[in-house]
């Protein structure tokens, strides 16, 4: 166990470069604020970084990229650890939790071509499977058609990701696409699609910029196409709740807005029982005083606990879950009170399980994800 000192603060990341680089980023701001300490990275070796010749979905489990750090914290050889909150399961290890929740990157997912390749100039395809929120075909009620280069893809082409969740969106509006397994980190990602391996890659557009690499991005998907993962884009800050003096240093890390966002997503998310590894989306945002409730909206009703007037931000929120083949995929919408964060993404979440949500999940599972 590390001798802690007051002035020393040790933060606990995994030693990839995207890591690396968000433990960087918060320990130069901390570094601004309290020039004073010495702040020192230890990087820990994750049961997800040594899984590599297997699809993270077929590992099975909870944490995969979290757990050796959160045990490290526990043992008090850190004072904090810094994650990619996409990859953060929705419950903590009794003794921890989650201190701060960083200003988030673009969320979007990105479509990347070879070097290689010529892109085509993109063209309006119609979208017409699976569901949208209300029941409607995608491509009706808000889900219209995009311009996106998904769509000038050969028949058949090969796609790279290890994500359910990106592999049934595009199943979804592209049946015929074939999904292959994509693992490593984002140079090798890179590598083999110029090695010819893929078509086209689908990585988050944050870790992709984070790491200045955003030349390489062919398209940025709309939420329409390609719906994030739950707190993709941000970075979480997590230590031990009876450390006070350390929960006071990262408090200012802290961005409010992100913090309701992604509070709001993870309620979704543990509500649906699931975790990263498993096709469920969502993306939360609050935007200004001007606007108001959707009245479109079918999940706000007068009974609802979660008022918003036109004085206060409203948050709104996009869900889904889909089946792993994208033959159906279950949308859900919902606006409220920035302040009832959980309550909207609860709210969400029991909508989308009315609808169909659980039989899908519980399919997923038995085919995909051991227990």
């Amino acid at each position: 166990m590390k001798k802690l000192k007051k002035n020393r603060i040790f933060i606990g990341t995994r030693g990839s470069k995207l890591a690396l680089w968000q433990a960087e980023w918060v320990k130069a701001e901390l570094e601004i604020l309290y020039p004073e300490f010495e702040i020192e990275l230890v990087k820990i070796k994750t049961t997800g970084d040594k899984i590599l010749d297997v699809p993270l979905a077929a590992a099975g489990g909870k944490g995969l990229f979290v757990k050796e750090i959160e045990e490290s914290l526990l043992r008090h050889n850190i004072d904090i650890a810094v994650h990619s909150m996409k990859d953060v399961p929705t419950e903590f290890p009794d003794g921890l939790h989650l201190a701060a929740v960083c200003k988030r990157e673009d969320p979007r997912d990105a479509l990347i071509l070879s070097k290689r390749s010529n892109p085509p100039t993109p063209l309006i395809p119609p979208l017409t499977r699976g569901e949208s929120g209300g029941g409607k075909k995608v491509g009706e009620g808000g889900f219209g058609t995009h311009r996106s280069l998904l769509f000038t893809l050969p028949h058949g082409a090969r796609i790279g990701t290890s994500s359910l969740r990106r592999s049934c969106q595009l199943l979804n509006i592209r049946p015929d696409l074939k999904i292959k397994n994509l693992r490593g980190n984002l140079d090798t990602r890179l590598r083999k699609l110029d090695e010819g391996q893929f078509d086209a890659i689908i990585l988050a557009a944050a870790g992709v910029k984070r790491l200045g690499l955003e030349n390489r991005i062919t398209e940025l998907f709309p939420f329409e196409v390609s719906l994030p993962a739950i707190g993709q884009g941000a970075i979480g800050v997590e230590c031990r709740i009876d450390y006070e003096f350390v929960n006071k240093l990262i408090a200012p890390l802290n961005h409010p807005e992100t913090f309701k966002c992604v509070k709001a997503e993870r309620a979704f998310l543990k509500r649906l029982e699931g975790g990263c590894q498993v096709p469920i989306a969502a993306y939360a945002r609050i935007i200004g005083k001007e606007s108001r409730v959707n009245s479109h909206s079918s999940l706000l009703k007068s009974g609802d606990q979660c008022p918003v007037t036109n004085d206060r931000s409203v948050l709104i929120m996009d869900g889904l879950v889909g089946s792993l083949n994208g033959e159906k995929i279950i949308r859900s919408h919902i606006e409220g009170n920035p302040e009832q964060a959980e309550f909207l993404g609860i709210k969400m979440a029991e909508d989308i399980l009315s609808r169909g949500a659980k039989e899908i999940l519980d399919e997923v599972y038995k085919r995909s994800l051991p227990r």
